[in-house]
């Protein structure tokens, strides 16, 4: 009888530990807040519940803000499966995309300061295997979209719906690696996330270590970034998403199965809403990189005519329709899309992830939610 209680009052004592779902289907428990944003809050929260609620709108969201430092909210809407009707928490993992791009930007800031890593340097000094071009390609030109390498262009089906696991970044190189060049590096910019992908290998190559490995050491766990991974299929992640797509305006269906081992560092990694505004802020804040790095990284850089991309190394750059000046990224893939915008001046950061490949209009939605968290002008 002793036995049975102590087995019984060690299920209860386990029970309780793990958090419960919510009551109400369509918004997960907020992070605590400070009363000064309840009103932010409270037209951020109602936005984001009509997204969902939407005729198309995406089956599950999660959004985060954070103000100086602090997660002043976070909370999830709609269902992470629609068909166990397992509704979205902060603590849901959704494919990221390539919002991948600006958080492997702070493996190549790191190695940068270390001086392991030459921006101007061929990728042929940390990647030999790759084959040398009718033009030499740098780290620089690659991470700013202008080094003139191709991204899925004619290959959609084939690429983005890959199946294939490749076991090793070199091994994913083979995909484009035979290609020739667009164009002379730096005369356009031209987005490729199998730049992107090379760089994964640059990482590899500047600092010895696998890339998912370094991630983990170098960024992941310093800033506490526990509900960031790679997508890997065959692997249990606590939390991670269904993820859904549909035909112009049908019904939502299960994504196809895609392996994303081909892009880990240009668009493969799970994430949180939470996680992605906490990254945010190391950046702003020189918790992981000196302030000269950042500027260095989040600064436009020009074709060869002059022109500025608006695009530094991994990192989209603009202002808002108040003037007020963001960095950030946004990402797309099978299942999921998501966008960080960091706002430096207002030290304010949002980010949302969706189950779904797009939401129409997410850079004006995003903006709206910061909007009510910083001062007005």
């Amino acid at each position: 009888m002793r036995s049975r209680r102590r087995l019984l009052f060690a299920f209860l004592a386990l029970w309780l530990a793990v958090p419960q779902p919510p009551l109400h289907p369509l918004a997960a428990a907020a992070t605590v807040s400070a009363d000064r944003f309840q009103s932010a809050i409270d037209a951020a929260r109602a936005a984001s519940a009509q997204v969902v609620n939407a005729r198309g709108g995406p089956p599950g969201l999660g959004v985060a803000v954070l103000v100086d430092g602090r997660i002043v909210w976070a909370e999830g809407f709609g269902f992470a499966d629609l068909e166990q009707r397992l509704p979205v928490w902060p603590s849901t993992k959704m494919r990221i995309g390539s919002v991948s791009k600006a958080i492997t930007s702070a493996a190549l800031g790191l190695l940068y300061e270390q001086g392991k890593l030459d921006l101007d340097a061929p990728v042929q000094k940390y990647v030999p295997a790759f084959p040398q071009k009718q033009y030499p390609i740098t780290t620089r030109q690659v991470a700013g979209h202008l080094a003139g390498i191709r991204h899925y262009e004619g290959h959609v089906e084939a690429e983005v719906y890959n199946t294939r696991h490749y076991k090793t970044v070199l091994e994913a190189l083979s995909i484009f690696q035979d290609d020739p060049l667009l164009f002379k590096p730096g005369e356009q910019f031209h987005y490729s996330s199998h730049g992107w992908s090379l760089l994964s290998a640059v990482v590899e190559g500047a600092s010895g270590l696998d890339y998912l490995g370094y991630m983990q050491e170098k960024v992941f766990d310093p800033l506490g970034m526990r509900g960031t991974v790679a997508d890997v299929n065959d692997r249990i992640i606590l939390n991670r998403s269904h993820f859904y797509v549909r035909e112009k305006d049908g019904p939502w269906q299960n994504a196809p199965y895609v392996d994303n081992s081909y892009k880990w560092a240009a668009g493969g990694l799970l994430s949180t809403p939470e996680d992605l505004v906490r990254f945010g802020w190391a950046i702003i804040n020189g918790q992981l990189l000196r302030p000269e790095t950042v500027r260095l990284f989040t600064t436009s850089l020009r074709t060869s005519d002059g022109k500025e991309t608006g695009y530094g190394l991994g990192w989209a750059l603009a202002r808002d329709d108040q003037g007020r000046r963001w960095i950030g990224h946004g990402g797309s893939s099978v299942g999921g899309a998501s966008r960080l915008m960091i706002f430096p001046d207002e030290r304010v950061a949002v980010a949302i992830i969706i189950n779904a490949e797009d939401m129409p209009d997410n850079v004006q939605f995003v903006q709206g939610i910061a909007s009510g968290f910083m001062p007005k002008r």
